[in-house]
């Protein structure tokens, strides 16, 4: 005869800490803050709602946590690109690779499908969508206008105001796919041939503007 000890002691373990966040934040993607329940997320983590409101007591504080995890996860991403950018002899050559990265980034579906979460959501949380820019996009233009610091110092680039430069060459490289994807989905995908062109015309552009031979 199995006791109900023995059928407790067999239960599967409930979803906790990161990986209970990666479940409230499928919730969150595919029904959106209204459409998600502190049920569904306790029964899809196979956890008591008592165990989830423990840790998050209201639908608002589990929201919180799963943008401010999705944040952290990514936060230091950019950084071996940048450091590597600002030693770099030639430019050009770096700056293409980092175009590359930056697309890979802020256009893959999580991404994009996390941007749109937090838009969505972002006059009800406007303290949530201030950290996410502030930790996210703001950290990023951050590391990459100072790496156009030490390049500039060093004279090889001329991109100064440094964080205009980080701004503009970050725009021209993600500006016009971040804009279609943002407003009409996956439904006409970028293929590698547009994503390539795209950085190649921004290296061009940018270098017109802030490279080393470029007169003040």
């Amino acid at each position: 005869m199995v006791t109900s000890q023995a059928r407790r002691l067999g239960r599967p373990r409930g979803t906790a800490g990161a990986a209970l966040l990666d479940i409230a934040r499928a919730q969150f993607l595919s029904h959106g803050f209204a459409g998600t329940t502190m049920d569904s997320v306790a029964s899809s983590a196979r956890i008591s709602k008592a165990s989830l409101y423990r840790d998050y007591p209201s639908k608002n504080e589990l929201f919180a946590a799963v943008v401010a995890d999705w944040v952290e996860r990514g936060r230091d991403a950019m950084k071996p690109h940048t450091d590597a950018l600002a030693i770099a002899d030639d430019p050009a050559a770096q700056l293409r690779q980092l175009a590359g990265v930056l697309q890979r980034g802020v256009l893959s579906p999580a991404v994009l499908q996390m941007r749109t979460l937090v838009a969505a959501e972002a006059a009800r949380f406007p303290a949530i969508a201030s950290d996410y820019v502030e930790r996210s996009w703001e950290r990023n233009i951050t590391a990459l206008a100072n790496a156009f610091s030490v390049l500039s110092e060093r004279g090889v680039l001329h991109a100064e105001p440094a964080h205009i430069a980080a701004e503009q060459f970050t725009w021209l490289v993600i500006a016009v796919p971040l804009n279609r994807l943002t407003l009409e989905g996956t439904a006409r995908p970028y293929d590698d041939v547009e994503l390539d062109r795209i950085a190649d015309e921004a290296v061009t552009t940018f270098l017109a503007r802030f490279g080393r031979g470029v007169r003040r």
